[in-house]
C-alpha cells in the first residue's frame, strides 16, 4: 500500500513543527532533522523538550525545574510556576478577523469579535464574583455548541474557578450525575436548542437540574428560543443579556493560579456507575493544546477551525484551544446533516474554514448519501480534516481525499488527556486507514500482556512516561484509587490506556479499537473496526455492533448487530454478503456465527459503541450493575439486547 498523500518541499518548509524544530536546533544544538529525530527528542529528554514548547510561545516566567518528578501517577510539572489559560487567549487577540463564528441550524452566522469576546468573558467574571465565587469554585454549563459556552468557560477560568459543561441533549438525570458531584455555585444554561429541524425546550430539565443542586447561588440563562420557552422566566436567575459588559474596557483580569491548579472537569462515559470527574490543569492543558493545535495540526492565526462537537466531548475543549493560537472557531449548534447529509460541508463553505473535523460515522453517511462535497460546496479555503472518535477505514479516507481534495490528520487520544497521543502533522505521510505518528513528547508504544514491546502486531497502547495533561485527579477520588486502577493497574507506573495498537514500519499506528472488547476467538485477537469498515460500507448497513463473548466450557460465541437501511430486509442474501465481505475484506476467522437485525445500536452519549456492557450482558452480569441508563444514547435499547444473551 502506498501513502495516500506525501509532503512536499513547501509543505515541510512552512509547517510550524519545522519552525520549532529550527527553534530546538539553535537553542539546542542537537540535531533534529525530520519528525522522526524530534519525535525521539522529544521523549528522550521530557524536561528538554517541554521546556523548548514553553519558551517557543513565549508563555512568560517560569519558577525553576521543568519535571520535578516523572513517576507516574502523580508527576509534578512545573512546580511554582503560576498562570491562568485565559493569559494566553488575551495575547492572541486582534482586530482583523473575529474570535468566534457562531453557526446556527437556520442559517444564521454571528460573528464575535474577540474584543466582545473578552469584555463579555470579563462581564461574566465579574458577575460571578459578586455571586460569591472564589478559586476552585465550580460552575457548570448546561448548553448547547454555542458562542456563550466558549465564553463563560473564559470568565470562569479567568477567576481560577473550575468549569465543566454538558450539551443539552443529555438528560436532567444524565446532567446530574455529571455535574452534580461538583456541587457548583453557578449554572450557566440556555432555554433550549436546535436539532434536525426540530426545537427543543430545555426549561423542565432546567428546573429539574436545578433542583438537584442545591449548591446553586445563581442560574444565568442564554436566551436562544426567545417568547416559545420559559427558561428565561424560572424564578432567581439572571439573563446573559444582562450581563454588565463594558465594551469599551474589554479588559479581562486573571487570577494567576498553580501550573496544576484545576481548569475544567471531564468526565468518563459512565457505563457503569457515576461518570468520573476526569480533572486537569491550567498548565498542562495550556502546553499540550498549544503543541497539538499548533505543532501537530499546523493551526495558527491564519486559520478558521470548525469540529463539530458539543460541550460534553472533549473535541470542544480541544476546539476551544484554537484561540490559544489566535484562530477564529466555529461553533455549531445544530445536526450536521440538516437539511442535508453534507450540511457540514455547506457550513465549512459559508465560514470559510481552514480545518474541518468529524467523525467516521458522518464521513461514511456522506458516502452512502451519494455526496460530492468539493463539486457541491466551495471549499477553496479548506487545507484539512480531522478525524476522531473511532477507527477511519482505509476506504473513507481515500473517499475524502478524492471527494473532499484535502489531506486527511486522523487523531486518537481521550478525554483522559484532553488531547490526542497520534495523529497527523504536516511534514509527514498519510497512509489510508492509519494515524501518520505518535505526537511529540508522547512516549507511545505497543506492548504485549507482559510488558514486551511489539511491532508490526496488535499490541497495547502504553504511555511509558509522563505527559503535563494527564489528570491532576480523579474528582472525589480519596487517594486517587480510581485513578490508579483505570490506567496503571496492568502495568504499575506505565499508563495502559484500553487501546489495540499495531506500529508500522513506517512508523505509522493502526488503532484497532479497545482492548476490553478485542475479539478473541481460538486465541486470536481481532479488532472490531476492521469487521465495522467492512459491514458498514454496504448500502444496506446504517450500523453494525459485533461482540466476543467467552461462554462456559471453552465456548465463544461472536454475534454480529446491524441495523439496517430504511426499506431493507435482513434476507439470507444479504447474511451471505455480509459474510463475504468480512472473508474477503478482513479474513475469515472474523466472520461472525450469528447475524441478528437490531432495532438499533446503543452508545455512550460522545458516541462509542457499548461493546463492552453488552458483552457483559450477555455473559450474566447484573444489567443495573453493567450500564447507567443515563450514560446511553437510547436506553430502551438495552432491554432489546438483554433479551439476546445465548
Amino acid at each position: 500500500m502506498e501513502p495516500q498523500w506525501v509532503p512536499g518541499e513547501q509543505d515541510i518548509a512552512e509547517a510550524q513543527v519545522s519552525y520549532f524544530a529550527r527553534f530546538v536546533e539553535k537553542r539546542t544544538g542537537i540535531a533534529v532533522p525530520d519528525y522522526q529525530s524530534l519525535w525521539q527528542w522529544s521523549v528522550d529528554d521530557l524536561a528538554g523538550f517541554w521546556g523548548e514548547v514553553w519558551d517557543y510561545f513565549h508563555l512568560g516566567a517560569r519558577a525553576g525545574e521543568v519535571l520535578a518528578s516523572a513517576e507516574m501517577p502523580g508527576a509534578q510539572w512545573f512546580p511554582g510556576t503560576r498562570l491562568n489559560y485565559v493569559d494566553r487567549v488575551v495575547s492572541q487577540a486582534r482586530t482583523d478577523r473575529p474570535a468566534i463564528l457562531g453557526v446556527d441550524e437556520d442559517g444564521s452566522i454571528a460573528e464575535i469579535s474577540w474584543a466582545t469576546m473578552l469584555a463579555t468573558a470579563a462581564a461574566f467574571a465579574r458577575t460571578l464574583r459578586e455571586l460569591g465565587v472564589e478559586p476552585g469554585d465550580r460552575v457548570a454549563g448546561y448548553l448547547p455548541n454555542i458562542p456563550e459556552a466558549i465564553i463563560a468557560f473564559l470568565g470562569t477560568a479567568s477567576i481560577g474557578a473550575t468549569w465543566s459543561a454538558c450539551g443539552q441533549d443529555y438528560s436532567a438525570q444524565a446532567a446530574l450525575d455529571r455535574l452534580g458531584q461538583l456541587e457548583p455555585k453557578v449554572l450557566v444554561t440556555a432555554d433550549g436548542y436546535r436539532f434536525g429541524g426540530k426545537t427543543h425546550d430545555k426549561s423542565a430539565d432546567i428546573a429539574t437540574l436545578r433542583a438537584g443542586l442545591p449548591s446553586l447561588a445563581a442560574t444565568v440563562v442564554v436566551p436562544r428560543l426567545g417568547a416559545s420557552a420559559s427558561g428565561v422566566a424560572l424564578p432567581d436567575t439572571l439573563s446573559w443579556a444582562d450581563l454588565p459588559v463594558d465594551a469599551a474596557h474589554p479588559e479581562i483580569h486573571t487570577e494567576q493560579v498553580a501550573f496544576d491548579h484545576p481548569l475544567w472537569v471531564l468526565y468518563s462515559s459512565g457505563t457503569t456507575g457515576k461518570p468520573k470527574g476526569i480533572v486537569h490543569g491550567h498548565g498542562g492543558v495550556v502546553l499540550e493544546h498549544l503543541k497539538s493545535v499548533a505543532l501537530q495540526s499546523d493551526i495558527g492565526p491564519q486559520d478558521t477551525f470548525l469540529w463539530y462537537t458539543s460541550p460534553s466531548w472533549m473535541m470542544w475543549n480541544f476546539q476551544v484551544a484554537g484561540l490559544l493560537v489566535g484562530a477564529t472557531v466555529v461553533t455549531y449548534d445544530g445536526s450536521p446533516a440538516a437539511p442535508a447529509p453534507d450540511a457540514l460541508w455547506e457550513i465549512a463553505s459559508r465560514t470559510r474554514a481552514t480545518v474541518v473535523g468529524t467523525s467516521p460515522g458522518y464521513v461514511l453517511g456522506c458516502i452512502k448519501a451519494g455526496s460530492v462535497p468539493r463539486r457541491d460546496h466551495d471549499l477553496s479555503a479548506l487545507r484539512l480534516v480531522g478525524i476522531t472518535g473511532s477507527s477511519l477505514p482505509s476506504s473513507s479516507s481515500l473517499w475524502l481525499q478524492e471527494n473532499v481534495g484535502v489531506p486527511v490528520a486522523s487523531i486518537s487520544g481521550g478525554t483522559d488527556v484532553v488531547s490526542a497521543f497520534i495523529g497527523g502533522v504536516r511534514t509527514v505521510p498519510i497512509w489510508p486507514g492509519e494515524l501518520s505518528a505518535p505526537y511529540l513528547g508522547v512516549a507511545l508504544d505497543s506492548w504485549d500482556e507482559s510488558g514486551n514491546p511489539v511491532r508490526g502486531e496488535v499490541g497495547e497502547l502504553v504511555i511509558t512516561k509522563p505527559m503535563p495533561s494527564m489528570p491532576i485527579h480523579f474528582w472525589n477520588d480519596p487517594g486517587d484509587a480510581r485513578y490508579h486502577d483505570a490506567y496503571f493497574d496492568m502495568f504499575p507506573g506505565v499508563w495502559r490506556h484500553g487501546d489495540w495498537i499495531t506500529l508500522t514500519p513506517h512508523g505509522s499506528v493502526i488503532v484497532h479499537g479497545r482492548s476490553d472488547s478485542t475479539l478473541n476467538r481460538q486465541g486470536i485477537r481481532m479488532g472490531s473496526a476492521d469487521i465495522y469498515q467492512a459491514v458498514e460500507s454496504l448500502p444496506e448497513i446504517t450500523e453494525a455492533l459485533v461482540i466476543g463473548v467467552e461462554l462456559p466450557e471453552a465456548a465463544y460465541w461472536m454475534p454480529l448487530f446491524v441495523t439496517l437501511a430504511p426499506g431493507i430486509t435482513l434476507t439470507d442474501d444479504l447474511k451471505s454478503r455480509i459474510n463475504t465481505k468480512i472473508r474477503q475484506e478482513v479474513s475469515p476467522r472474523h466472520v461472525p456465527d450469528e447475524i441478528i437485525e437490531a432495532p438499533g445500536i446503543p452508545h455512550t452519549r460522545t458516541g462509542k459503541k457499548l461493546e463492552v456492557p453488552i458483552k457483559k450482558l450477555f455473559q450474566g452480569a447484573d444489567p443495573t450493575k453493567v450500564l447507567s441508563p443515563t450514560a446511553v444514547d437510547n436506553p430502551t435499547l438495552l432491554d432489546w439486547y438483554a433479551t439476546q444473551k445465548p
